[in-house]
């Protein structure tokens, strides 16, 4: 049975859907002012495989990503490029869905625009706002009472005397308490701003997702899912508003990725660390970046470096030489037929492990190259697919990686594939050969093969 560790219980549980056979999602997606970058990436992929394995084990899953585009961020960006705030959140949204699709991530049910619900916003605010739990503050902005609420920290696990002791914000005299956020700002000179009973303005970023889940999931439903850094305020925020406004529970699971760190420090565009997706992808093959995702488990931490990918490509070349040397038959997954089967089935259905699943793949493709058996890569490909790798075919993935630049190779990574070529050329595997001769290439390596059999190499 499908487990999953709940954020808010902190523990692992069984994974028990509201409605038998369904399961609706809602994962906070992109504030779209900049480039995705590789945190991004990992909640993109991590979500993504959470969904395909959903699929896989007979849900109906709607799976909810939401853009937001106005935000305090994409109204600044604008006027510093001196374009308007719909050219600018227009442009990065065909960014991000660009920068989704290389890294094979299947397109969301629903990508709802948070411009597109200001009327839902609108009235989930009235309502909070006729139960008491929110108020309008002498500057026009209206403001949520976090001590109203007072199931607030459960997620977080944060009592409201620690966080006032640790509150960062700067204080606000409109406000009641420093811990009270907006909900509606009021309108600002040059800002976009839409009519509200409290005059114009635009909503706060909150809420925001407890207004689209709630039109486009039900006022309570699965699985709610983010990046870890979100956990508290936005998710501690959203069970407010929402649980506040509706009067009952929100969602049964949380579910939060681990951070993304640049060489075991954190990624900072101070620090000059920053990378987006397009950053990563100049030097590797999407689906290299994929791999080194999945690789980890989800909730664990990821680091970042040039020496990781590297080890994830060639991994994942292990993989895709298997396919190449034992072409695969066409064959389906019966998970009782294959104990690795069964242990790849067993560890995605433990908290969605990818690193012990991928684990399983290896396992499988040793056994592949040892019997030479075309149903086992088979089985190796069609458990790739589950999540979203080894769907190319062979040759087709090693002429593409890596995609360029020197840091695919080093001196000793060279000399290496050299001397792997040259006794592929005396087996007279002259496939193999033109395949790690192009491989190089690509990481601009010229190859000079002289009359006498010796090779020497250069970059270009």
């Amino acid at each position: 049975m499908l487990s999953i560790y709940n954020s808010l219980r902190r523990e692992k549980q069984p994974f028990i859907p509201i409605e038998p056979g369904k399961a609706g999602m809602y994962v906070c997606g992109m504030t779209v002012y900049d480039y995705c970058h590789i945190g991004h990436a990992r909640v993109m992929v991590s979500f993504d495989a959470i969904r395909r394995w959903l699929e896989v084990s007979g849900y109906d899953v709607v799976y909810v990503c939401n853009i937001t585009d106005i935000d305090d961020k994409i109204i600044r960006r604008a006027a510093e490029n001196g374009e308007s705030v719909t050219a600018l959140t227009a442009r990065f949204i065909t960014a991000m869905r660009e920068d989704a699709a290389r890294l094979r991530v299947l397109p969301p049910s629903h990508e709802p625009r948070a411009t597109e619900y200001i009327p839902q916003m609108l009235t989930l605010i009235d309502t909070l706002m006729r139960q008491g739990l929110a108020y309008q503050a002498a500057n026009g902005d209206v403001n949520y009472s976090v001590r109203k609420f007072k199931g607030y920290g459960k997620l977080s696990g944060k009592s409201l005397d620690d966080l006032r002791a640790g509150e960062r914000v700067e204080v606000d005299a409109d406000k009641k308490d420093p811990l009270d956020f907006v909900l509606w700002k009021h309108a600002r000179p040059g800002e976009p701003s839409w009519p509200s009973p409290w005059g114009a303005g635009r909503p706060g970023w909150h809420i925001e997702c407890s207004a689209m889940s709630s039109e486009l999931l039900g006022t309570h439903f699965d699985i709610h899912g983010g990046g870890q850094d979100l956990q508290f305020p936005h998710h501690e925020n959203e069970i407010a508003q929402s649980e506040g406004a509706h009067g009952g529970p929100f969602v049964n699971y949380w579910i939060h990725n681990g951070f993304v760190r640049i060489d075991d420090a954190k990624m900072s565009k101070s620090l000059g660390n920053f990378l987006t997706i397009r950053d990563v992808l100049k030097t590797f093959d999407p689906e290299v970046l994929r791999f080194f995702i999945l690789r980890a488990h989800y909730r664990s931490p990821l680091n970042y470096s040039v020496d990781n990918l590297q080890d994830a490509r060639e991994s994942l070349n292990t993989l895709y030489f298997t396919l190449r040397d034992v072409p695969p038959a066409n064959t389906g997954i019966d998970w009782s037929l294959h104990p690795v089967a069964a242990r790849f089935k067993a560890a995605m259905d433990d908290d969605f492990d990818t690193h012990a699943a991928i684990a399983a793949l290896f396992e499988l493709a040793q056994e592949a190259n040892r019997t030479r058996d075309p149903r086992l890569s088979g089985l190796l490909k069609a458990l790739g697919g589950i999540l979203g790798l080894l769907e190319r075919a062979p040759e087709a993935y090693l002429r593409a990686a890596p995609t360029g630049g020197d840091a695919g190779f080093s001196e000793a990574e060279i000399e290496a594939l050299i001397a792997e070529r040259l006794a592929a050329r005396k087996n007279r595997d002259f496939q193999k050969a033109d395949l790690l001769r192009d491989r190089l290439k690509a990481g601009r390596i010229l190859l000079e093969d002289s009359p006498q059999g010796t090779t020497t190499w250069r970059r270009v």
